[in-house]
């Protein structure tokens, strides 16, 4: 379903004063409750002084045994020509013309990805080529590996053409190895989705009653009151410049959401937004940094240069959420040209970018969400009952680079089906360098899946092996498309609303 906004505002706006009553339209807030997942810790606690490589060993301790236990469950009976299959617990155990099963990480040899030691090796001074928009070799140089902690094997055969397979991701695949030493495949396993929370179970959790013996009970369904559904508006890739030309769009969506531009009957349908969630990329790409001797030409002794920054950004962004929030909460995910780190997880946007949007944020130490929430990305948290995961599309943006195509939906269908958000990082993909714990192994599968910033708007649902749902969106950005999307929290199905501005 799709919905067009044009400047004009509808005929109804035109229409001279009358003496009719109209109903004082309310929002219903949504019952919001996020989650903490991907925030790193504070000061001295955070630090890069350790090696990516646990990372990979933490995620393949963590999904290993999972896929291993789909494996076995389903060629445990497995034969070809009177063999049966065998496991192996390790890679370097696989044994020449034995028909057996491995589980570990996928490792894509690729000429030419980014090498770090290829770019210390050369001049520093020289500028830096610009990024590939595919990592594929159109020679077929590009090679497939299979490692754990004891090694690595090289894998062939033609299950390989047929999957969509990154570095960082889990599998366990099945074959012979040949007399080259590479490993034959016959068939691959994925760990497939997790297990998916109810809906309402970590509210529902929480929402218990103590009774005077001090023991436990839960609300019945009766005794728990649960809010009017409604909608959730999603946007992306705003791409605030501070320019004169970003302010008419803007103010079309944010009269929109306001319902200031709208018909009576569009009001009532725009009251049922109950929160905004922008997915990242709120403010516009910023300038190339200027060389060494451009900054010793430009230095200044006291104060910033205004040539280098350009403050009208951020604060256009500011006054487009201080009016908004009044009427309804946000959400904001940093995107890869926010003001918020490189590497990922994005820590929160620092509240001293919002003068004037942070007097709705929580105060420090609350445990309890603001009306302004500034999140992480990606981002993970309830809403209405409905388990979410939402990032900026850098993860989808690194994925497309290794695959053939662009088929957005089905990258986000193998990232949950792979149980890991971020495979690529920290391979190509700039991340932190956990030590104890991979935030981005997907341990709990979402009922909805939203990756911002991405080319087109396209959604579709998928389903696991245990009866698990999840919609995925795509959602395009703002700046290129004027569209927002609403979901509808009864039933997750999802509208286009498209802003147009007529010349």
């Amino acid at each position: 379903m799709a919905m067009d906004i044009d400047e004009s505002g509808g005929e109804s706006l035109l229409q001279g004063p009358s003496d009719e009553e109209y109903p004082v339209l309310e929002r219903q807030p949504p019952c919001y409750n996020p989650l903490n997942t991907f925030t790193l810790a504070k000061g001295d606690q955070k630090h890069y002084r350790q090696q990516y490589g646990d990372m990979y060993f933490l995620r393949l301790a963590k999904i290993k045994p999972i896929v291993e236990a789909l494996a076995d469950e389903e060629w445990k009976a497995f034969e070809i020509a009177g063999e049966s299959v065998r496991r192996v617990d390790r890679v370097l155990d696989v044994r020449q013309g034995e028909l057996c099963w491995v589980a570990g990480t996928v490792y894509m040899d690729m000429p030419l990805k980014p090498n770090i030691l290829d770019d210390i090796s050369k001049d520093h001074w020289i500028s830096a080529p610009p990024p590939r928009e595919k990592y594929l070799s159109p020679t077929g140089q590009d090679q497939i590996m299979l490692e754990d902690e004891s090694g690595r094997l090289r894998l062939i055969g033609t299950p390989l053409q047929d999957t969509m397979l990154v570095t960082g991701c889990i599998i366990a695949a099945m074959g012979t190895e040949n007399a080259n030493g590479d490993f034959e495949v016959v068939d691959l396993k994925v760990p497939d989705l997790p297990p998916q929370p109810q809906r309402w179970e970590r509210d529902d959790a929480s929402a218990t009653i103590s009774n005077d013996t001090g023991s436990n009970e839960r609300k019945s369904d009766s005794e728990v009151s649960r809010p009017e559904g409604g909608k959730i508006a999603i946007v992306s890739g705003l791409g605030i410049s501070g320019d004169q030309g970003d302010t008419l769009t803007l103010d079309l969506l944010m009269e929109y959401l306001l319902g200031e531009a709208c018909s009576p009957s569009v009001q009532s349908f725009v009251s049922r937004i109950s929160r905004l969630i922008i997915a990242g990329n709120s403010i516009s790409e910023g300038t190339p940094l200027a060389t060494r001797e451009d900054e010793k030409k430009a230095s200044k002794k006291y104060g910033y240069d205004s040539s280098a920054y350009n403050p009208a950004p951020t604060a256009r962004l500011d006054d487009f959420l201080a009016a908004l929030l009044p009427s309804i909460p946000i959400t904001l995910l940093p995107g890869e040209s926010d003001p918020a780190n490189v590497s990922l997880p994005q820590q929160p946007i620092h509240p001293a970018m919002f003068p004037r949007s942070r007097n709705y944020s929580a105060q420090p130490g609350s445990e309890e969400p603001g009306w302004f929430d500034s999140v992480t990305n990606p981002w993970e948290g309830d809403v209405d009952g409905w388990r979410m995961l939402a990032n900026g599309g850098q993860p989808i943006d690194d994925v497309f680079k290794y695959v053939e195509g662009d088929e957005r939906l089905d990258m986000m269908e193998h990232l949950l089906r792979w149980r890991c958000g971020a495979p690529t990082a920290p391979d190509t993909l700039w991340c932190y360098p956990f030590q104890d714990k991979d935030p981005f192994v997907i341990e709990e599968c979402p009922h909805v899946f939203i990756v911002g910033n991405q080319p087109r708007y396209d959604t579709m649902v998928i389903e696991g092996p245990a009866g698990q749902t999840v919609r995925l969106i795509c959602v395009p950005k703002f700046k290129e498309t004027g569209e927002i999307v609403l979901l509808d929290t009864d039933t997750l199905e999802p509208e286009i609303v498209k802003i147009h501005v007529y010349n």
